[in-house]
């Protein structure tokens, strides 16, 4: 019973937050997807903060994982903007973008929907959101081609 209600929770939970994050398919390795990133990023004039590969940091501590690397950029006009109205939405930026190997093989394409920032902290109506969902759909539907 107690297995049944957890089950039933984990279920409620995953279906409640399904919509937070956007997962696309990529048709190229992880390391060339990132590599894309890096690079439509950087040519919109955006910073890259750093690149998290957590295949290889698993590897020093001698587990191994899937490919798995974040990447970390954004634009600080914009998003200082999001942090003027509510500075509790630091916590979500600078963006981050997931991009794995899952188990059947295929490499994914990860993100925070910017709508959830909306959700979450108290955005509604800022006019940075709908611009940061446009850009970062079309930074990962070109990264993933």
């Amino acid at each position: 019973m107690k297995l049944k209600i957890f089950l039933i929770t984990l279920l409620c939970i995953t279906v409640l937050n399904a919509g937070d994050y956007i997962i696309k398919d990529s048709k190229n390795s992880v390391d060339k997807t990132i590599q894309k990133i890096e690079n439509i990023v950087k040519s919109k004039g955006m910073q890259v903060f750093g690149i998290i590969d957590h295949k290889a940091n698993a590897k020093k501590v001698g587990y191994d994982m899937l490919k798995a690397k974040v990447i970390i950029f954004g634009n600080a006009k914009l998003g200082t903007r999001i942090m003027l109205r509510d500075i509790h939405a630091a916590i979500a930026l600078p963006i981050r973008v997931l991009v794995y190997k899952d188990y059947s093989n295929k490499v994914k394409i990860e993100y925070l929907n910017p709508k959830a920032l909306e959700k979450r902290f108290d955005l509604k109506g800022c006019g940075v959101i709908p611009k940061m969902s446009k850009v970062l759909d079309l930074i990962t539907a070109k990264a993933g081609m």
